[in-house]
């Protein structure tokens, strides 16, 4: 194994949050060994297959709390991946942008709007936050939303208030649900996604820092297979052989229990 090229799979597109993840944590790695997955279930497939050497996958945003569908899979009640081991993990600032085709003729942002920039209180939320930011852009158009599950919990004094009643649809992740939204030309589809994601598909800003924490960030865990290389760490330290006694560890319990 100490041969073997590291090759990283990721939960992609291009330009999601796992592959900013990915980028900071394997700088120096050829894009042609980093393998964008379509789902995180992929991401574990391919690491316990050996396709990769590791991966990456989100694991628990400081806003949102745990990825539920990455628990699921460290549970692994089907024993589909039972060489999985965590190595390393990454913080990445997470700061979400409404993206999707801006109106015609639009000429920046010089929106005129008599919302007070509160949501409307509800049973459950009688006093709604108000958002950190305002759109840039006439929003009328916006029929349907696209993002990731986690990203609405995110942005959800932003949502409430400018987007209310617009249709949510659930994505593999943000960078697809920008994708989806450049293939709508009519300009209904809008996508909660980051500004890397918005350059690569050439789409617009509709507005910029909707996250309801200014220190929103993302926990990131990097995956290999047990028995495999560590990762190589800053300092140089890595080698299977310092598996049991490397001191900068951290310990991470996972348990089920029958209900």
């Amino acid at each position: 194994m100490a041969d073997e090229p590291e090759t990283v799979a990721f939960l992609g597109p291009k330009a999601s949050y796992t592959h900013q993840a990915t980028l900071t944590t394997f700088p120096t790695l050829p894009a042609s060994h980093l393998h964008p997955q379509p789902t995180i279930a992929d991401v574990f497939t391919a690491v316990q297959s050996a396709t990769t050497t590791h991966g990456v996958v989100p694991f628990e945003n400081s806003t949102n709390g745990s990825v539920v569908s990455t628990l699921d899979l460290f549970a692994d009640l089907r024993a589909q991946h039972p060489d999985i081991l965590v190595c390393g993990e990454i913080y990445v600032p997470v700061r979400h942008c409404l993206v999707g085709h801006l109106p015609p003729g639009w000429a920046g942002p010089q929106i005129t709007t008599h919302d007070d920039g509160t949501a409307t209180p509800t049973r459950s939320a009688p006093h709604p936050s108000r958002p950190r930011a305002t759109p840039l852009a006439d929003l009328s158009r916006v029929k349907k939303l696209y993002s990731h599950p986690q990203a609405w919990g995110q942005c959800n004094a932003f949502l409430a208030t400018y987007l209310k009643g617009v249709e949510r649809i659930d994505v593999s992740s943000t960078s697809r649900a920008a994708e989806i939204a450049k293939a709508d030309g009519s300009g209904e589809s809008a996508a909660v996604s980051s500004e890397i994601a918005a350059g690569m598909h050439g789409l617009g800003f509709l507005a910029r820092g909707i996250q309801d924490a200014e220190d929103n960030e993302t926990r990131f865990f990097v995956l290999r297979r047990a028995g495999g290389d560590l990762l190589t760490h800053p300092s140089g330290e890595a080698g299977g052989a310092q598996e049991a006694t490397h001191p900068k560890w951290k310990t991470l319990v996972g348990f089920t229990v029958d209900h």
